[in-house]
């Protein structure tokens, strides 16, 4: 049941350096003045061509540059509605000839009843020749073995107990040092490589860069820009506006001040909010430079504002009725069209007239029976009663005989019973375990060696 941790790949390893002596190291005859031959073979090196690139590809070569011609605009030619009247006359409307065709009959096969009013009275095939047999229970053929406990005292010993002898455990000494720091009585020396070579040196003031001075330009500031310089203002009129007369619908009667949301109102008793104290501001203490980068580096000009580029606005109203002709409505016609007739196909078949009978041949001609239920023949499932107790002993529990359940030694790191041997290169632990065995000449025990992988 172990299994060990570290993979073996040997059966049998007692930790011995293998030898690597062989048979053909110690017969070979050595040669000094041979030189090995020759490698025939290219060095991997990278040859670097000498030769001047020529750069003209297959593409290069093989391309020839064409003029290209753009492609013909083709004008559209201008649509000209034909005048006349539309025929939505067809080829099957000219060649069709309508016929009259009657209903087709029903050919249904005549009604035959073969129902009668006599009753049923027969006897089926397997009710005649199924006889019921009264079965015997089978005996059992099972020897009856009856446990009879042994008087006598059991006093054998077992081969453990013979081959056993029990030994004190001798702890095996640790060489191991004691981790205990070492104190010195030597004063602790502070003196580093740093400290014994470093040198003060002297700093040089830093180096402080003077502020420039700012030169206002002589030049006026010329605040034109490229769409106040190219924009160029066109005359033209105000587009009219189309949007319709806002008229206020008013009533004439009077105003009732009471609202459904006034009547089903209930007032609440609201309890007053908490107000929270504010915190006295405490002013912090010296004096604010309101001093910023910006107002000490800002220098002010003097910019005329720009003036708005708008086109004139010509004010005049002309009291002539608007023309509201287009080209669309020119151009236009509206066309007198009327719906296509359906063409719809003749009924064939005449509609019924009268009260629909919702009666079938099924429910005219169904006449109802009795049903009488057919006897079953089946043995009833009833329990056979026996006064005799219930046997409930098995050959298992007449022959088992129990056995103590041995526990592995690799479980413990230093097994009960076992002498540390050695440890092989795959870290395996053998130990081996002194089991007397008496000889017929000797009787002094010979101790056994026995591995214990762990």
């Amino acid at each position: 049941r172990h299994r060990c941790p570290h993979k073996p790949t040997r059966i049998y390893d007692n930790g011995q350096q293998p030898g690597l002596t062989t048979e053909y190291v110690e017969k070979y005859p050595k040669y000094s003045n041979i030189s090995p031959p020759r490698s025939l073979k290219p060095k991997q090196e990278y040859q670097v061509h000498r030769g001047k690139m020529e750069g003209v590809t297959t593409f290069k070569s093989d391309y020839l540059p064409y003029d290209i011609v753009k492609r013909p605009f083709q004008i559209q030619e201008e649509h000209k509605p034909k005048t006349g009247k539309i025929e939505l006359g067809t080829t099957y409307q000219k060649d069709y000839n309508a016929h009259e065709i009657q209903p087709v009959t029903l050919v249904r096969p005549l009604e035959r009843k073969h129902t009668t009013g006599g009753k049923l009275d027969t006897i089926p095939t397997y009710q005649d020749d199924y006889r019921s047999w009264e079965v015997q229970r089978r005996e059992t053929r099972k020897v009856e073995h009856i446990y009879h406990p042994p008087t006598a005292k059991f006093g054998n010993a077992t081969t453990f107990q013979d081959d056993f002898v029990p030994r004190e455990l001798n702890p095996r000494r640790s060489f191991k040092p004691p981790c205990v720091a070492k104190l010195s009585d030597v004063p602790f020396d502070g003196t580093t490589s740093h400290r014994t070579s470093y040198i003060p040196h002297q700093l040089e003031p830093k180096f402080v860069r003077s502020k420039e001075e700012y030169k206002p330009s002589n030049q006026p500031f010329e605040g034109l820009t490229t769409h106040q310089n190219d924009f160029k203002g066109l005359p033209g009129e105000l587009a009219k506006s189309c949007k319709p007369e806002n008229a206020k619908i008013e009533s004439n009667a009077h105003f009732n001040g009471v609202t459904e949301f006034q009547d089903r109102f209930q007032p609440w008793l609201v309890s007053l909010r908490e107000v929270r104290k504010t915190e006295e501001y405490v002013p912090p203490p010296g004096n604010m430079d309101f001093n910023s980068t910006s107002r000490l580096d800002y220098v002010k000009h003097e910019i005329s504002p720009a003036v708005p580029i708008r086109p004139v606005s010509n004010e005049r109203r002309s009291s002539a009725p608007f023309q509201g002709n287009t080209t669309m409505k020119e151009d236009f016609k509206a066309w007198g069209s009327c719906w296509q007739e359906i063409t719809k196909k003749q009924q064939e078949i005449p509609k019924r007239t009268g009260k629909f009978d919702d009666l079938t041949t099924f429910r005219s001609h169904y006449i109802p029976h009795q049903i009488i239920a057919a006897q079953s023949f089946k043995p009833a499932r009833a329990p056979v009663l026996n006064s005799a107790p219930f046997q409930d002993e098995t050959m298992y529990r007449t022959e088992y005989t129990p056995k103590k359940q041995e526990i592995c030694p690799a479980i413990y790191p230093s097994p009960p019973g076992y002498v540390y041997v050695n440890t092989d290169s795959h870290g395996h632990k053998f130990f081996r375990q002194l089991t007397p065995e008496f000889s017929e000449s000797n009787s002094n025990p010979i101790p056994k060696e026995v591995a214990v992988v762990s």
